[in-house]
């Protein structure tokens, strides 16, 4: 049984996601601010983090909203994270997916489309596939059977969505994907509205292995269509 750790400062809300998680066969933990999340995390261990990115003060007024509580999960593991916000600025979204979560909900959000949003992200980070060979292109190396990658032979910290979005394109040099695909291919679902997500991951993804991302050798724009990983990065 998969464990959850739903994160929300609004208990109607948190206690609303828990009840349709537990419906869905998961075994869920609550918290309600920031310090309490974390030490629920590094006790409970979850397979998955469903975190509200605006968090209240603890009841020592310590401060510890959900982007602090996103980058401090990042720094102890790659534990996938579903962001819920009722912010409308995309600039909370692109921060919180630069620093690493998996996939965001926007509040109000129906509790049905969470379960199979948190499904989706689990069968993609806990499926197992068949061991395949290193893939290695120019400087570049990935490792699908550990997950595992490496530039110039320096490991690279990647989250589970980067990595598998790597992967795909990698094993596909030249095939240009669209957004949507790409979405769809590595988050098991597609969403009017949220393909741009997939902008913020290669944009990420490009400062951690280009070594100029403006000019980038691996991930290529196709202008008006999507991406395509090059077919020869050393040329």
């Amino acid at each position: 049984m998969s464990v959850i750790l739903v994160v929300d400062d609004e208990q109607r809300i948190a206690h609303l996601v828990r009840d349709y998680l537990q419906a869905a066969g998961f075994q869920v933990f609550t918290a309600y601010d920031g310090q309490t999340a974390m030490a629920q995390f590094r006790h409970e261990h979850p397979d998955l983090v469903v975190l509200d990115l605006n968090l209240p003060p603890d009841r020592s007024g310590r401060t510890m909203d959900g982007i602090d509580v996103t980058r401090a999960i990042r720094s102890e593991a790659q534990t996938p994270i579903i962001m819920l916000t009722a912010r409308v600025e995309e600039t909370d979204r692109i921060i919180g997916l630069e620093l690493g979560a998996d996939d965001y909900v926007t509040k109000p959000f129906s509790p049905r489309e969470l379960v199979a949003r948190v499904r989706a992200v689990l069968r993609r980070t806990s499926s197992v596939e068949t061991p395949s060979a290193p893939i290695r292109a120019g400087a570049l190396t990935l490792d699908p059977e550990r997950r595992l990658a490496h530039l110039d032979d320096q490991a690279i910290s990647l989250t589970t969505t980067e990595f598998d979005l790597l992967l795909l394109l990698a094993r596909n040099p030249g095939r240009v994907f669209s957004r949507m695909e790409l979405l769809d291919r590595v988050q098991g679902m597609a969403y009017e509205g949220y393909e741009r997500t997939i902008d913020v991951h290669v944009k990420y993804l490009r400062k951690k292995i280009e070594p100029n991302p403006r000019r980038p050798r691996y991930i290529l724009t196709v202008f008006g269509a999507g991406y395509r990983f090059a077919e020869n990065p050393d040329a």
